[in-house]
């Protein structure tokens, strides 16, 4: 019997090797977690390789073809999901967010990346990294916007944002970009594009205060949370860790302004941002 072909790297991989992930486990008569234990990772893990919310680590393809006995077929293919325009470490999360159904985000310095444009996305990756080549902070630029497209669907996914105030007052890239980036953010909640709201320095202590978070549902998938540090990032799916974290959103939102204050307090200080005095 001939073994399934390569993956072409043009179309959508990481949703290819899944579906032929779910053929391969089917064929050997085994469920998700059944083959999660002789891989030595969750059935759920399974769950959001087969649903491509997930990337295929080189070491699970290994062993993944020494179980389903598919020749060696997804250590091969690995290589056509590892090309990314993302910087190494956030690669996973940001193809694991275009399948995502629903996003839930708080951030406490910066415009999240979904509603940034072109000219912040810019000076936050020269931040990042003052040494890495122009063309490099142009291409993590490029993939930054193409992200950005997924708001482009009238309705899905359902982005849920939460800046904290300190996120608003930041000048990164100067005043005419922050002016520029505080009005689009504004202009996508006018659109009932996405729901935002401030948490304001007047809510003081907070259940976020060592960090930010993104929650991520899917339609045929387990949710994820992400965490992001200093040159570092980490998906987490475990059931009680995603339930404690979006109760930590829940609260959030509760500390924050209402959608309406929130979009007076984010165009005030574009107005002020676009003036030469600084506010």
């Amino acid at each position: 019997m001939a073994g399934p072909k390569d993956l072409d790297p043009s179309s959508s991989p990481r949703a290819l090797l899944g579906a032929e992930l779910r053929h391969a486990r089917e064929r050997k008569g085994l469920s998700q977690a059944e083959l999660g234990q002789l891989v030595f990772v969750s059935g759920s893990y399974i769950g959001q390789l087969e649903a491509g919310t997930r990337r295929m680590q080189p070491e699970y393809a290994r062993t993944l073809d020494e179980v389903l006995e598919t020749g060696g077929f997804f250590a091969r293919n690995c290589s056509a999901v590892a090309a990314s325009k993302y910087p190494a470490h956030f690669v996973d999360a940001a193809e694991s967010e275009a399948q995502a159904t629903a996003i839930r985000q708080y951030t406490p310095l910066l415009i999240p990346g979904l509603l940034q444009t072109a000219a912040y996305a810019w000076a936050v990756n020269r931040a990042y990294d003052p040494t890495t080549p122009q063309e490099t902070i142009d291409e993590w630029t490029e993939g930054r916007m193409e992200r950005t497209r997924l708001l482009d669907h009238p309705t899905k996914p359902m982005l849920w944002a939460v800046l904290d105030e300190a996120a608003l007052h930041r000048a990164i890239g100067g005043r005419a970009v922050m002016a520029e980036a505080l009005r689009h953010v504004a202009g996508l909640a006018h659109r009932s594009r996405a729901i935002v709201q401030v948490l304001p320095f007047s809510a003081g202590g907070h259940a976020a205060l060592q960090g930010a978070l993104k929650l991520m549902e899917f339609a045929d998938a387990p949710p994820l949370v992400y965490f992001e540090g200093v040159r570092s990032s980490r998906l987490e799916d475990d059931p009680a860790i995603v339930t404690q974290l979006r109760f930590v959103f829940d609260l959030l939102v509760a500390s924050a302004l209402p959608q309406e204050k929130s979009l007076a307090l984010i165009e005030a200080l574009a107005e002020d941002y676009s003036h030469e005095e600084h506010p």
